[in-house]
């Protein structure tokens, strides 16, 4: 099929071979005095395995993925219930939704690192005010914060995502079996719940296939709005990983870094696929 040929190279290009030259360079380290990639064997993988600032950046990244992925999950949802109307400038609303998804996450990244600054922050400002955060404490220079100034970033750009999918599933749901439930003298919560949400259960899980794995690889807001401070407490694998490689110039371990956290992706997506029984 010579129609295919475009797509097989693309393929052959972009994924397979870099995967595999990632997978020989894992067993590689680059050698700055012999300016050359030199075997190393397995020590890459064994220096992974007890290296303490690898697991806490594997735990970094699963608290980013679990916490934002139910955030992002339920206030998707609740929004997209809230604007699945015909009434006039709904449908306005639901296309501004769409203005956030077409920002950088960098220039994201940028904005919350000035409305969470400690002096001139308007989210600073607000905590002060309500009591909840002093304003001598930098939301993004304080272990126990950082990653939450973060995750503030995150949702605000990516939840919009969640809502205009939901939105495009209940617009599809067919209307019948809610008007029966309200004839039978069904509740709102009661249709919700017994209706709306199981109707909707393959629309919900495509969608957190789609966001979670992207979590997954976290890094733009990261390094953008702390490097990863202070200390260890927002470094990613993907943060890790990059630091390895262009930092402190070790390809070989940043390769095994990716190489993990792409094993992560695909077992947890595997696993979510198999469980929900998604069907493409």
């Amino acid at each position: 099929m010579p129609w295919l040929a475009p797509l097989v190279a693309m393929l052959v290009v972009f994924t397979i071979y870099p995967l595999i030259y990632n997978v020989w360079l894992s067993f590689h380290e680059y050698a700055p005095l012999k300016r050359s990639l030199v075997y190393v064997g397995a020590e890459n993988w064994i220096t992974l395995f007890g290296d303490e600032r690898f697991w806490s950046a594997l735990s970094v990244t699963l608290s980013y993925f679990i916490v934002l992925l139910v955030v992002q999950l339920v206030l998707g949802m609740l929004i997209a219930l809230l604007l699945d109307s015909d009434i006039a400038g709904f449908g306005v609303l639901r296309g501004l939704l769409s203005l956030t998804l077409v920002i950088p996450p960098a220039i994201t990244g940028m904005m919350f690192l000035l409305i969470e600054d400690p002096e001139f922050g308007v989210l600073t400002f607000v905590l002060d005010i309500l009591g909840v955060l002093d304003s001598t404490t930098p939301i993004l220079a304080t272990s126990s914060t950082a990653l939450l100034g973060i995750m503030l970033a995150d949702i605000w750009q990516w939840t919009p995502f969640m809502v205009l999918i939901f939105i495009a599933g209940l617009r599809s749901l067919p209307q019948e079996p809610n008007e029966a439930a309200m004839l039978d003298g069904a509740s709102a919560l009661q249709i919700l719940r017994r209706i709306t949400l199981p109707m909707m259960s393959k629309v919900i899980a495509v969608a957190v296939l789609i966001r979670g794995i992207d979590l997954l690889r976290a890094f733009d807001y990261m390094f953008v709005m702390t490097s990863g401070g202070p200390g260890t407490s927002t470094y990613t694998l993907s943060l890790y990983a990059w630091q390895q490689t262009f930092s402190f110039i070790k390809w070989g371990y940043g390769a095994t870094i990716s190489l993990v956290g792409l094993v992560i992706v695909l077992l947890l997506a595997n696993l979510f696929i198999y469980f929900t029984r998604v069907r493409w």
